[in-house]
């Protein structure tokens, strides 16, 4: 469990992050109500709205959010369902 809880703080791709879930992309796609081709698709996109991103985190059970960094400072920019 702290090993996947230390994975879940470092960079990780979509697929990375979706397998560190325990999921497969099946059970993405039902979540999201699109195929698996679709999830896919996704997984593999290097540019994408923040929409998709969100409801793809969602669909493995978590919460989106942007951190924007300004030397010292750190504001956490909320990108939840009202936000996009």
């Amino acid at each position: 469990m702290a090993e996947k809880a230390a994975a879940l703080r470092e960079q990780m791709t979509l697929e990375e992050l979706r397998k560190s879930r325990d999921l497969s992309q099946e059970e993405v796609a039902a979540a999201l109500a699109v195929g698996q081709p679709a999830v896919a698709k996704l997984e593999k996109r290097a540019d994408m709205r923040l929409s998709n991103l969100r409801r793809y985190v969602e669909a493995l059970g978590g919460r989106l959010e942007i951190t924007a960094h300004f030397g010292e400072e750190s504001v956490v920019v909320d990108v939840g369902e009202e936000a996009v």
